[in-house]
């Protein structure tokens, strides 16, 4: 145990955590000339395209110092602020961190987050800066950011450019003398952490653990602490590139197992696994139900791939423990699934990740947040969907998620940022410059209005420059209305919403107009209305088709035209009495870009 390092990167999104570990396999010789790519770790089509990590991988690598040889075992994690929950796990199995930041953008705001959350597990920090190679570098100033944050020495900074491979060298030798090898006794009870699982169509479900205690082998019969069920290991090994298979896995080392698991529900990421004899006498501590965030409808295009929708987000439930999600059903969807995401951009990647996968094509719901609803008899109901909400005279009043969120800009950008989080009803805590052009914003700001299109609208005011975190921080009061939007006097219940009374008549005009543009004219006239309870706020006009009834008629009396248009009227009168209309798909995903 002596000779094992575990250890993991954390950083912002594009501060190179993905080349650096690159790197560290080529020096390593993890890999041969034939299997390296660029961010080889990135193994989804989708993390290459966006050029952001979504799962957390773990590899192990051997490295030789001073005639020892040392396991290395390396978990990378992804740096968006929706895949906190990937990061939380993979610090959990690990002793120690690099915290990598970008010498051209210095300290950004999710670098900060993720460094509180290995603190808090009390790992070895190593503070790594890359890119050092590029002319905008600010090597000197990035590193007084740095001693400002952590409090280290200066010559403990490591400065690196993983993209030529300078400085790669001194970052391997740290993790070698700076990380302490893990604690543990190899002939204890049998304790390990489940940190990941991935299906596999052949052998069934593969878990990813640490052992924290013990020693499991190939043959054993072990079972998980949480669940209770038993199963024999089939087979143990260790995490190349590929899975290699091994006799027995000791304490402080990382490793799979397959166990012919078949059914999803049965493996929870942060069970603990013993062994049937001598088993442990409690579980390993340290890990939540993951808490989501944002809760939308999925509903198959077509209705007959109901089940063939549940089995794929089961399966990719295994992969990303952090999706939950229940039946549900809607009169203009029909049957399909409510669930709950950490965030945008993670309902964006399970969408993605849903038709590329399993090839299935789903229609998604207006996003939203879940409210708390006091009611008049002193219940409270958590509701997710607007058509749970109690009817007006049963609430009492209605209570919406808040958040800190911390937002690190350029001071030239302070005013405008500053606008846009009060616009989203913001309210300022504090504000500290970091360096003379770098200010730290604390907004408290209401979940709900995040949830659209806050992070484009950032992102665009201060030119790419700003970064945005944010944690949870309760619940407030807040004054909320039900929107519905009504054709025909027929309410659709995808397109309904809850929002702030501030902003319903302005949005209930735009879902109207916006609506106008999209549904397709029929023969007859489409009312659309935006409503609040039984009162109309906001009205547009699809106007009918009409045919040229009067065109046969040349000269002679007027009242032979009237008299066609009279029975075109009728006509008309019936139609609409009896004619239903068809909603685009395009006009529920357009609500969710206006802006």
């Amino acid at each position: 145990m002596e000779n094992i390092r575990n250890f993991c990167i954390i950083a912002h999104i594009d501060h190179g955590k993905s080349t650096l570990a690159d790197r560290l396999l080529e020096i390593t010789n993890t890999l041969n000339a034939r299997e390296l790519q660029e961010q080889v770790l990135d193994s989804m089509d989708l993390e290459r395209e966006k050029g952001i990590t979504i799962k957390s991988h773990a590899i192990q690598m051997e490295y030789n110092h001073k005639g020892q040889t040392y396991k290395l075992n390396l978990i990378d994690t992804p740096g968006h602020v929706d895949f906190s929950y990937e990061v939380s796990r993979a610090i959990a199995s690990c002793e120690g961190a690099l915290l990598v930041v970008d010498a051209t953008q210095g300290i950004q705001a999710q670098t900060i987050s993720n460094l509180y959350l290995a603190l808090n597990h009390d790992l070895e920090i190593i503070p790594v800066i890359n890119k050092i190679d590029m002319e905008a570098a600010m090597v000197e100033d990035v590193k007084d950011q740095i001693v400002d944050l952590i409090g280290c020495k200066r010559e403990e900074i490591l400065a690196v450019s993983a993209k030529t491979g300078e400085g790669v060298d001194a970052v391997l030798e740290a993790i070698v003398t700076r990380i302490k090898p893990p604690k543990g006794d190899p002939n204890a009870p049998l304790q390990a952490l489940i940190f990941d699982s991935v299906f596999n169509s052949f052998r069934g479900i593969i878990a990813y653990f640490k052992v924290f205690n013990g020693t499991i082998r190939k043959g054993d019969k072990v079972k998980f602490f949480n669940t209770g069920r038993e199963y024999e290991a089939d087979e143990v090994g260790i995490l190349r590139l590929k899975l290699e298979p091994r006799d027995y896995i000791s304490a402080g080392d990382v490793g799979y197992i397959i166990s012919g698991i078949k059914e999803s529900s049965e493996v929870k990421v942060g069970d603990t696994i013993t062994h049937v004899e001598h088993p442990c006498d409690k579980a390993i501590a340290g890990f939540e139900d993951v808490k989501p965030m944002v809760f939308a409808g999925l509903y198959p295009v077509d209705a007959d791939e109901y089940e063939d929708l549940r089995a794929s987000l089961e399966k990719l439930k295994l992969n990303d423990a952090s999706i939950s999600f229940e039946p549900e059903s809607s009169l203009a969807l029909g049957f399909g699934f409510r669930c709950g995401f950490l965030g945008l951009l993670h309902m964006e990647i399970v969408q993605e990740r849903l038709y590329r996968e399993f090839d299935m094509d789903v229609i998604t719901t207006v996003p939203n947040v879940s409210y708390l609803v006091h009611t008049t008899k002193g219940e409270v109901v958590e509701v997710h969907n607007p058509s749970g909400l109690p009817t007006p005279t049963m609430i009492d009043y209605i209570e919406e998620p808040v958040i800190t969120a911390q937002i690190i800009t350029k001071s030239e950008y302070l005013g405008a940022v500053m606008k846009l989080c009060i616009d989203k009803r913001g309210f300022l805590k504090n504000q500290v410059f970091l360096t003379s052009d770098r200010v730290e914003l604390s907004f408290r700001l209401p979940l709900s209005e995040i949830v659209f299109d806050f992070y484009d609208k950032l992102k665009s005011i201060s030119r790419g420059y700003a970064s945005f975190d944010y944690f949870i921080d309760g619940y407030q009061e807040a004054k909320l209305v039900k929107l519905d939007i009504l054709l025909n006097g027929e309410m659709v219940d995808a397109l309904s919403s809850l929002i702030h009374m501030d902003h319903a008549y302005e949005f209930g005009r735009k879902m109207c107009e916006k609506l106008k543009e999209l549904i397709p004219r029929q023969q007859f006239d489409i009312a659309i209305q935006a409503a609040i309870g039984s009162k109309i706020i906001a009205r547009e006009t699809v106007k009918a088709l009409r045919k040229d009834v009067t065109a046969k008629c040349y000269g002679g009396d007027i009242t032979r035209k009237r008299k066609l248009l009279e029975k075109q009227k009728k006509g008309k009168k019936r139609m609409r009495q009896i004619g239903s209309v068809e909603v685009p798909q395009q006009a529920f995903l357009a609500v969710l870009k206006m802006d």
